[in-house]
Order: C-alpha cells, then sequence, then structure tokens
C-alpha cells in the first residue's frame, strides 16, 4: 500500500438526511452493539466459522510493528487516519500463522475522535474483507480493537494506488497495456462482489481505492463504505448517500438507490483515459470491452 493514501482527499457524500427516520433510530441503536474489545469482534464474525482467520494485534504489537508510529514510516492519510508502512517480526508473538516473517504490511489507523461513523467503517471492512477473498481484493491480515483502538493491517501494496501512479510527477507514465491489465484486474474484482453469494455493493470505487502490486495486479481496497447488495428479486437497496464526487452515479445521488458500482468503474477507465501524461492515443475499444465485460457479469 505504498503512497496509497495521499495527503488529499475527494469529496464524500455522507448525506445523513437521505435515511428515514425509521433508519436513523435503527442505526442509533445499532450504535450501542458496535464491539469493544476482539473477543465481541470474533462473535459478529461468525468465530471459528469465519471465512479468513483474522489476527487480533494488540496496540502494544503494533507500536513494534510500526517502530513506534514513526513519521518516516506514514505512507498517507485519509478520511480514516494515517496509514504507516510496518513489518510483523519473526519475534512478535509466539505460534503466529503468518507466512514468511518478516511480513511487510500496511497499517491503517483510525484518527482517534471514536465517532460512531468511523467505528462502523472500520467495522465493515474487518466484516466484509474477514468473508471475501479474491485475487483482485486487498487482503486483510488483521485489526486492532483495544480500548479506543480501532486499527487495520493489510497486506503491503509496494506500487500504492492507480491515482498516484496516474498523477505522479516522478514515475514514468503507465504503458497502455499495463492500463489495461489494471482496468481488467479492477474489473473481475468488482463482478467479483456484484456475483458473490451475497452480493457487495463496493460505493466507493474510484482509483484512489485501486491498489497495485509489484506486477502491477489491481486490488480494491477502503471497503469502509460497502454494502449488501440486494438479493432475489430485489433491483436495488435504500441507503444514505455515500462515495465520492465524480464517481457516484448520478441517480444515486438524486434518489438513494443503490445498484452497483459500474458507472464508477466506467469514470475510472475515462480517469485513466484522459490522464496519459504523454498523448498516447486513448483505445476506445478495449475500454468498452471492459465496460461491458462488467455489465455482463451481473445485469444491476
Amino acid at each position: 500500500m505504498g503512497n496509497c493514501w495521499c495527503k488529499w482527499e475527494p469529496t464524500i457524500y455522507k448525506n445523513p438526511k437521505s435515511e428515514s427516520p425509521k433508519e436513523q433510530e435503527r442505526e442509533r441503536r445499532e450504535g450501542s452493539k458496535l464491539p469493544s474489545n476482539p473477543e465481541e469482534v470474533e462473535d459478529l464474525r461468525g468465530g471459528d466459522s469465519a471465512a479468513n482467520p483474522l489476527i487480533a494485534f494488540t496496540f502494544e504489537e503494533l507500536k513494534i510493528i510500526t517502530a513506534n508510529f514513526r513519521q518516516d514510516r506514514v505512507l498517507g492519510g485519509g478520511g480514516f487516519g494515517n496509514v504507516y508502512k510496518g513489518f510483523i517480526p519473526e519475534d512478535l508473538r509466539e505460534g503466529l500463522q503468518i507466512q514468511p516473517l518478516p511480513l511487510p504490511v500496511a497499517v491503517k489507523v483510525h484518527d482517534g475522535d471514536n465517532s460512531y461513523q468511523g467505528h462502523r467503517e472500520w467495522l465493515a471492512e474487518v466484516i466484509f474483507l474477514g468473508q471475501l477473498s479474491h485475487p483482485n481484493l486487498v487482503k486483510l491480515i488483521g485489526y486492532c480493537c483495544q480500548d479506543d483502538h480501532r486499527v487495520l493491517i493489510y497486506e503491503y501494496m509496494p506500487r500504492g494506488s492507480v491515482e498516484n501512479n496516474l498523477f505522479s510527477r516522478v514515475l514514468l507514465p503507465l504503458p497502455w497495456s499495463t492500463r489495461m491489465k489494471i482496468a481488467l484486474g479492477a474489473a473481475k474484482g468488482l463482478a467479483f462482489l456484484h456475483e458473490a453469494d451475497k452480493p457487495v455493493i463496493y460505493r466507493d470505487f474510484k482509483t484512489s481505492n485501486i491498489l497495485l502490486d509489484l506486477d502491477y495486479n489491481a486490488k480494491l481496497s477502503d471497503f469502509g463504505l460497502a454494502k449488501d447488495g440486494p438479493e432475489g428479486d430485489k433491483s436495488h437497496v435504500s441507503t444514505r448517500i455515500m462515495g465520492t464526487y465524480g464517481y457516484a452515479a448520478p441517480e444515486y445521488i438524486m434518489t438513494a438507490m443503490c445498484t452497483a458500482s459500474v458507472l464508477s468503474f466506467w469514470n475510472c477507465l475515462q480517469e485513466e483515459n484522459l490522464w496519459t501524461n504523454h498523448g498516447q492515443p486513448a483505445n476506445k475499444t478495449l475500454q468498452i470491452g471492459l465496460f461491458l465485460y462488467l455489465k455482463r457479469r451481473r445485469s444491476y
């Protein structure tokens, strides 16, 4: 996740007025049920039946991993808080089931306001990434839920975000073959979410949330705004309006009826197309083909 969170973050929709009084009351009740320790988190995840095992780190262990949250370890920041590069050492804890060690990780630390919204987004990432596994989704290794500390520990993505690779003044421009590889990987990740046994609507698909490994394989990250998608005969779910200006579908902004993140994918393709850095012609055929591929994979 190197450089995956830049200092500037686009404006995010968080419109509580889009919720009905009934939904607001439900959320107030849920707020009192948010977990306050790892045992309660694991109960919400289903205990031993949880799909992906996650490690519950202590805050003291995170200090070791991040060298006491040294400023030169900061990769960036976002709405949640700072992200640090760290290393899980071999002697961190006896019996730690992680290989290989030492393991580079990205440690995303809540900014400490302990707000209901921040806590809920932290929990959404733990729940969704704790049950979903795909080559094009970033891997969540563990979390910290101790006192007021809410932290997420991910696999480290050394090439950072697509946004940083597109807009960097230092990195070389991405060739079209790499851009299309990234777009296809992101499309596969999004299609997987839409086709899961319990569909997931990502709600924050944008180039800053698409991370790259050393081989430019794309992985979707930041599931704080994710929501269970429609099932059966339902065509949409009603939800508060949340997302990022320029990426969220206009009908979703107007009606709060959320169907999918396909338009956001198209907007990301346009971002890859328009910001070429070196004037290469756009390959519209490949772009449209990727968009139709995603549409065919899921109709909503």
